[in-house]
């Protein structure tokens, strides 16, 4: 399991309301989060923000300092 995986795991409440507060646009099924489907949420986060995977995990790597 990667680093970012555990951060997300561990701070997931947190971050989703970064993100709703951020991007109001994204429902709650963009946001819905499955243990062991990191990789399918940030797929998804990627195509609905238009950014690349790298993006995503600086942005919430951003809001977890």
């Amino acid at each position: 399991m990667s680093a970012f995986t555990q951060q997300l795991k561990g701070n997931w409440n947190e971050l989703k309301g970064k993100l709703k507060q951020q991007y109001a646009d994204l429902t709650d099924d963009d946001l819905a989060y499955e243990e062991g489907k990191e990789d399918e949420l940030l797929g998804k986060l990627q195509k609905r923000l238009g950014k690349t995977r790298e993006e995503v995990e600086t942005e919430f790597s951003s809001w977890s300092k």
